[in-house]
C-alpha cells in the first residue's frame, strides 16, 4: 500500500515547482524581449508601412495614407520587380545551391584524410574569406577585377576587360561562392566525421569509384546536413546585401537581386511604403523556401 503524501509536503512541491518555473522564465524573458524588439516590431512595422503611401519626404513623409493592398497590387505587375526577383533565383541557385554547396562538399572531402600545414593553410584562407568584412571583401573584389590595373586582367593578359560592366551577375555570383564556402566546408567537415570509416573501407575493397562511394556510402548518412547546409545557405544568400557593394545593382540594374531592389526603391527612390510591401513579399518568399526544407526533411526522417 502506498504511503500517503501529506498536504504540507505537496504544498512544498507545489511551491518549488512555481520556484523553477518563475526561474524559467526570468532566463527566457531577456531573449523573448530581445526576439520582440528586433524581430517582431520590425516585422509588425514593416506590414503597416506596406499598406501605406509613406514616403521619405513630401507630404506622404508627414501625413501618411492607408492605401491597403495597392502596394502589393503594384509589387506584383511592376517589371523592374520580375526582373530582380529573376536575378535573385539565379544567384541562389548559382552561388549558394550549385557554387558553395558543391565546392564546400568538395573542400571537406577532399581535406577529411589530410593532416599538417597543408589542410591549416586552405582551412585559413577559406575562414578568412567568410570573417573579413564584406566592405573589405568588396574593396578587395573591385581592385581584383578593376578594368585598368586589374589584377585578374593582368594575370589573365586581358587589359581593358570591364568584367564588372561586362558580366556583373557572373562576378557577384562568383564573388559570393568565394565568401560562403567556408559555412558550407565546416558543416560538410564534420558529417562526413559521422560517417563510419568501415563503410568507406568496404566501398573501397570492393572496388567503388568515388561517385559510387558518395551516392551509396556517404550521402545517405549525411543527407540531413546537406538539406540544413541548402536551407540557410539559400536563405542568407536570398537576403544578402553584399554585393550592393561590387555593382550597386548595375549596370542598368542587371545585378539588381532583391535586397538592393528594396534599398533602390525604398531609400533610393523614397518610397518607404511601396519598399516595405516588398520586403515583405520577400519574407514570404524565404517562408516557402523554409517549408520546402523542411519537408524535404521530414520525408527522409519518415
Amino acid at each position: 500500500m502506498a504511503p500517503a503524501t501529506s498536504p504540507r509536503s505537496s504544498s512544498y512541491a507545489d511551491d518549488a515547482a512555481g520556484l523553477g518555473r518563475g526561474r524559467a522564465a526570468a532566463f527566457v524573458a531577456p531573449a523573448l524581449v530581445l526576439v520582440a524588439v528586433f524581430l517582431v516590431f520590425p516585422a509588425l512595422w514593416t506590414l503597416y508601412l506596406g499598406t501605406t503611401d509613406y514616403r521619405l519626404t513630401g507630404v506622404a513623409a508627414s501625413r501618411p495614407q492607408f492605401v491597403g493592398t495597392d502596394n502589393y497590387t503594384t509589387v506584383l505587375g511592376d517589371g523592374e520587380f520580375h526582373r530582380s526577383l529573376w536575378l535573385t533565383a539565379q544567384f541562389v541557385l548559382g552561388s549558394a545551391i550549385v557554387g558553395q554547396t558543391v565546392l564546400g562538399f568538395a573542400l571537406a572531402w577532399t581535406l577529411r584524410d589530410r593532416t599538417g600545414p597543408l589542410r591549416r593553410l586552405v582551412e585559413g584562407l577559406v575562414l578568412l574569406a567568410w570573417i573579413l568584412p564584406g566592405s573589405v571583401i568588396a574593396f578587395l573584389w573591385i581592385a581584383l577585377l578593376d578594368r585598368d590595373a586589374g589584377t585578374l586582367n593582368a594575370l589573365l593578359g586581358t587589359p581593358g576587360t570591364a568584367w564588372l560592366l561586362d558580366h556583373p551577375m557572373a562576378c557577384v555570383v562568383v564573388f559570393n561562392v568565394w565568401r560562403g564556402t567556408a559555412f558550407s566546408m565546416m558543416l560538410y567537415g564534420a558529417a562526413l566525421g559521422n560517417v563510419p570509416p568501415s563503410h568507406l573501407e568496404t566501398a573501397r575493397l570492393a572496388g567503388a569509384s568515388t561517385w559510387q562511394t558518395l551516392r551509396d556510402a556517404v550521402l545517405p548518412r549525411i543527407r540531413g546536413h546537406v538539406l540544413t547546409s541548402l536551407l540557410l545557405v539559400s536563405l542568407w544568400t536570398f537576403n544578402d546585401f553584399t554585393p550592393f557593394l561590387i555593382t550597386a545593382g548595375g549596370p542598368d540594374h542587371r545585378s539588381e537581386i532583391l535586397s538592393v531592389y528594396v534599398y533602390r526603391t525604398a531609400l533610393g527612390d523614397g518610397r518607404l511604403g511601396f519598399g516595405a510591401a516588398v520586403s515583405l513579399i520577400m519574407i514570404l518568399v524565404n517562408l516557402v523556401i523554409a517549408l520546402l526544407y523542411l519537408r524535404a526533411l521530414r520525408g527522409r526522417s519518415a
